[in-house]
Protein backbone atom coordinates (compact mmCIF):
# COMPACT_ATOMS: atom_id res chain seq x y z
CA UNK A 1 0.00 0.00 0.00
CA UNK A 2 1.31 3.43 -0.91
CA UNK A 3 2.54 5.57 1.96
CA UNK A 4 0.38 8.64 2.48
CA UNK A 5 1.47 11.97 3.84
CA UNK A 6 -0.36 11.31 7.10
CA UNK A 7 1.74 8.19 7.84
CA UNK A 8 5.13 9.77 7.13
CA UNK A 9 7.27 11.06 9.95
CA UNK A 10 8.15 14.71 9.59
CA UNK A 11 9.11 17.88 11.36
CA UNK A 12 7.28 19.32 14.35
CA UNK A 13 5.72 21.93 12.11
CA UNK A 14 4.31 19.24 9.83
CA UNK A 15 3.12 17.13 12.79
CA UNK A 16 1.31 20.07 14.42
CA UNK A 17 -0.20 21.17 11.12
CA UNK A 18 -1.43 17.70 10.23
CA UNK A 19 -2.84 17.03 13.71
CA UNK A 20 -4.71 20.35 13.68
CA UNK A 21 -6.08 19.58 10.22
CA UNK A 22 -7.25 16.12 11.26
CA UNK A 23 -8.95 17.60 14.30
CA UNK A 24 -10.70 20.19 12.12
CA UNK A 25 -11.82 17.47 9.67
CA UNK A 26 -13.27 15.38 12.49
CA UNK A 27 -15.10 18.35 13.95
CA UNK A 28 -16.56 19.37 10.61
CA UNK A 29 -17.59 15.81 9.69
CA UNK A 30 -19.33 15.22 13.03
CA UNK A 31 -20.64 18.72 13.61
CA UNK A 32 -24.00 17.55 12.29
CA UNK A 33 -25.44 15.66 15.26
CA UNK A 34 -27.91 12.81 15.21
CA UNK A 35 -30.53 15.20 16.59
CA UNK A 36 -30.05 17.41 13.52
CA UNK A 37 -30.29 14.33 11.33
CA UNK A 38 -33.49 13.24 13.09
CA UNK A 39 -35.08 16.64 12.56
CA UNK A 40 -34.58 16.28 8.81
CA UNK A 41 -35.79 12.67 8.67
CA UNK A 42 -38.07 12.55 11.69
CA UNK A 43 -40.58 10.03 10.34
CA UNK A 44 -37.94 7.57 9.22
CA UNK A 45 -35.96 7.96 12.47
CA UNK A 46 -39.13 7.26 14.48
CA UNK A 47 -40.05 4.19 12.44
CA UNK A 48 -36.53 2.73 12.05
CA UNK A 49 -34.27 4.27 14.71
CA UNK A 50 -31.58 1.58 14.45
CA UNK A 51 -31.26 1.88 10.67
CA UNK A 52 -31.32 5.65 10.88
CA UNK A 53 -28.51 5.69 13.43
CA UNK A 54 -26.47 3.32 11.28
CA UNK A 55 -26.93 5.48 8.19
CA UNK A 56 -26.05 8.61 10.16
CA UNK A 57 -22.79 7.07 11.36
CA UNK A 58 -21.95 5.82 7.86
CA UNK A 59 -22.54 9.25 6.35
CA UNK A 60 -20.39 10.94 8.99
CA UNK A 61 -17.57 8.41 8.56
CA UNK A 62 -17.76 8.66 4.78
CA UNK A 63 -17.66 12.44 4.93
CA UNK A 64 -14.60 12.37 7.17
CA UNK A 65 -12.75 9.86 4.98
CA UNK A 66 -13.64 11.76 1.81
CA UNK A 67 -12.31 15.06 3.16
CA UNK A 68 -9.17 13.32 4.45
CA UNK A 69 -8.53 11.66 1.08
CA UNK A 70 -8.97 14.97 -0.78
CA UNK A 71 -6.49 16.61 1.60
CA UNK A 72 -4.02 13.76 1.06
CA UNK A 73 -4.28 14.27 -2.70
CA UNK A 74 -3.52 17.96 -2.27
CA UNK A 75 -0.57 17.12 -0.02
CA UNK A 76 0.86 14.84 -2.71
CA UNK A 77 0.14 17.25 -5.56
CA UNK A 78 1.80 20.25 -3.93
CA UNK A 79 4.40 18.34 -1.90
CA UNK A 80 3.10 19.97 1.28
CA UNK A 81 4.99 17.81 3.76
CA UNK A 82 8.43 18.37 2.23
CA UNK A 83 7.76 22.08 1.85
CA UNK A 84 6.71 22.39 5.50
CA UNK A 85 9.72 20.35 6.57
CA UNK A 86 11.99 22.66 4.56
CA UNK A 87 10.30 25.70 6.08
CA UNK A 88 10.78 24.23 9.55
CA UNK A 89 14.47 23.61 8.85
CA UNK A 90 14.96 27.18 7.60
CA UNK A 91 13.15 28.68 10.60
CA UNK A 92 15.05 26.45 13.03
CA UNK A 93 18.38 27.41 11.47
CA UNK A 94 17.45 31.12 11.56
CA UNK A 95 16.50 30.87 15.24
CA UNK A 96 19.76 29.13 16.00
CA UNK A 97 21.75 31.87 14.27
CA UNK A 98 19.78 34.53 16.11
CA UNK A 99 20.37 32.88 19.46
CA UNK A 100 24.07 32.60 18.64
CA UNK A 101 24.19 36.37 18.09
CA UNK A 102 24.79 36.22 14.35
CA UNK A 103 24.01 39.60 12.77
CA UNK A 104 25.98 39.57 9.52
CA UNK A 105 24.86 39.02 5.96
CA UNK A 106 24.15 35.54 4.73
CA UNK A 107 27.16 34.36 2.77
CA UNK A 108 25.04 32.75 0.09
CA UNK A 109 23.29 36.09 -0.60
CA UNK A 110 26.45 38.15 -0.88
CA UNK A 111 26.40 40.05 -4.24
CA UNK A 112 23.73 37.69 -5.55
CA UNK A 113 21.57 39.33 -8.21
CA UNK A 114 17.82 38.60 -8.11
CA UNK A 115 17.78 37.48 -11.75
CA UNK A 116 20.51 34.95 -11.09
CA UNK A 117 18.63 33.61 -8.09
CA UNK A 118 15.43 33.31 -10.10
CA UNK A 119 17.21 31.59 -12.98
CA UNK A 120 18.90 29.14 -10.62
CA UNK A 121 15.50 28.27 -9.22
CA UNK A 122 13.36 28.17 -12.36
CA UNK A 123 15.67 26.91 -15.12
CA UNK A 124 15.97 23.36 -13.71
CA UNK A 125 12.19 23.20 -13.40
CA UNK A 126 11.72 24.44 -16.96
CA UNK A 127 14.29 21.97 -18.27
CA UNK A 128 12.55 19.14 -16.46
CA UNK A 129 9.21 20.17 -17.97
CA UNK A 130 10.83 20.48 -21.41
CA UNK A 131 12.25 16.96 -21.15
CA UNK A 132 8.88 15.63 -20.04
CA UNK A 133 7.14 17.27 -22.98
CA UNK A 134 9.76 15.95 -25.40
CA UNK A 135 9.29 12.42 -24.11
CA UNK A 136 5.52 12.79 -24.38
CA UNK A 137 5.83 14.17 -27.91
CA UNK A 138 8.10 11.27 -28.92
CA UNK A 139 5.56 8.80 -27.56
CA UNK A 140 2.74 10.53 -29.45
CA UNK A 141 4.78 10.48 -32.66
CA UNK A 142 5.42 6.77 -32.19
CA UNK A 143 1.73 6.11 -31.62
CA UNK A 144 0.83 8.24 -34.66
CA UNK A 145 3.30 6.29 -36.80
CA UNK A 146 1.70 3.04 -35.69
CA UNK A 147 -1.78 4.36 -36.44
CA UNK A 148 -0.66 5.63 -39.84
CA UNK A 149 0.80 2.24 -40.73
CA UNK A 150 -2.40 0.51 -39.65
CA UNK A 151 -4.51 2.94 -41.71
CA UNK A 152 -2.32 2.31 -44.75
CA UNK A 153 -2.71 -1.46 -44.31
CA UNK A 154 -6.46 -1.06 -44.04
CA UNK A 155 -6.52 1.09 -47.18
CA UNK A 156 -4.50 -1.48 -49.12
CA UNK A 157 -6.75 -4.28 -47.90
CA UNK A 158 -9.83 -2.30 -48.98
CA UNK A 159 -8.32 -1.67 -52.41
CA UNK A 160 -7.61 -5.39 -52.83
CA UNK A 161 -11.16 -6.24 -51.73
CA UNK A 162 -12.55 -3.70 -54.21
CA UNK A 163 -10.45 -5.24 -56.99
CA UNK A 164 -11.68 -8.75 -56.12
CA UNK A 165 -15.26 -7.52 -56.06
CA UNK A 166 -14.79 -5.81 -59.43
CA UNK A 167 -13.39 -9.02 -60.93
CA UNK A 168 -16.35 -11.03 -59.66
CA UNK A 169 -18.78 -8.48 -61.07
CA UNK A 170 -17.02 -8.67 -64.44
CA UNK A 171 -17.34 -12.46 -64.42
CA UNK A 172 -21.01 -12.19 -63.54
CA UNK A 173 -21.57 -9.63 -66.31
CA UNK A 174 -19.86 -11.91 -68.83
CA UNK A 175 -21.85 -14.94 -67.67
CA UNK A 176 -25.09 -12.96 -67.87
CA UNK A 177 -24.20 -11.72 -71.36
CA UNK A 178 -23.55 -15.28 -72.53
CA UNK A 179 -26.81 -16.42 -70.99
CA UNK A 180 -28.70 -13.65 -72.77
CA UNK A 181 -27.16 -14.72 -76.11
CA UNK A 182 -28.29 -18.31 -75.72
CA UNK A 183 -31.45 -19.25 -77.75
CA UNK A 184 -34.15 -19.77 -75.16
CA UNK A 185 -36.27 -22.04 -77.43
CA UNK A 186 -33.41 -24.50 -77.75
CA UNK A 187 -32.82 -24.39 -74.02
CA UNK A 188 -36.48 -25.07 -73.35
CA UNK A 189 -36.47 -27.96 -75.84
CA UNK A 190 -33.36 -29.43 -74.30
CA UNK A 191 -34.93 -29.10 -70.85
CA UNK A 192 -38.09 -30.93 -71.97
CA UNK A 193 -36.07 -33.72 -73.59
CA UNK A 194 -33.95 -34.10 -70.48
CA UNK A 195 -37.06 -34.21 -68.30
CA UNK A 196 -38.73 -36.83 -70.54
CA UNK A 197 -35.62 -39.00 -70.62
CA UNK A 198 -35.36 -38.77 -66.88
CA UNK A 199 -39.06 -39.73 -66.49
CA UNK A 200 -38.77 -42.70 -68.84
CA UNK A 201 -35.77 -44.06 -66.94
CA UNK A 202 -37.72 -43.77 -63.71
Amino acid sequence: MATTASTQAGSKRWTYFHSALQHAIQRSAHKWTYEDFAECFSLWCDEQPENAATIFNLVSSRLESSITENCEQLFRKYNVKDNLDNLHAVVTAARARKEAGYDGKDVWKDDLQPRAAVRARTIPLLEEERNRLRAELAQLNQENSGLQSEIQRNVRAKEEADKDAARLLDLLDKALAKWDRMPLDKVEGWTLVAAENGGSRA
